[in-house]
């Protein structure tokens, strides 16, 4: 007895198409964009903007964690009062959050 197909069974047997192959990449890097790419560009735009748009007096919060009063802004630095006599240079976006006015009293 012979369990193999035959080679005229094989013959009539349609060879998928290229799509076939393709397709379950296509829909890996949908699933990956939609879930991981698109919300990090969506995040370092806010960041961006939150960091162009700082001005003297806010609070902020640094990526080292040093919360501050900014005293100067310029292009690519800004000046932090940490205290009354101590004030540090940091660049722009080195600045992780905006904290709400006030918040540099409430936590001395």
């Amino acid at each position: 007895m012979n369990f193999f197909i035959s080679d005229a069974m094989a013959a009539g047997a349609e060879q998928p198409s290229a799509w076939t192959g393709l397709l379950p990449m296509v829909i890996l890097f949908v699933v990956f964009y939609f879930l991981l790419i698109r919300p990090q560009q969506k995040k370092a735009k806010e960041h961006a903007n939150m960091v162009n748009e700082v001005s003297k007096g806010d609070e902020v919060v640094t990526t080292g964690g040093l919360l501050g009063k900014i005293k100067k802004v310029g292009e690519n630095f800004v000046q932090l009062e940490l205290s009354e006599s101590m004030v540090v240079t940091v660049q722009k976006p080195q600045i992780a959050q905006l904290m709400p006015k006030g918040t540099l009293k409430s936590s001395s």
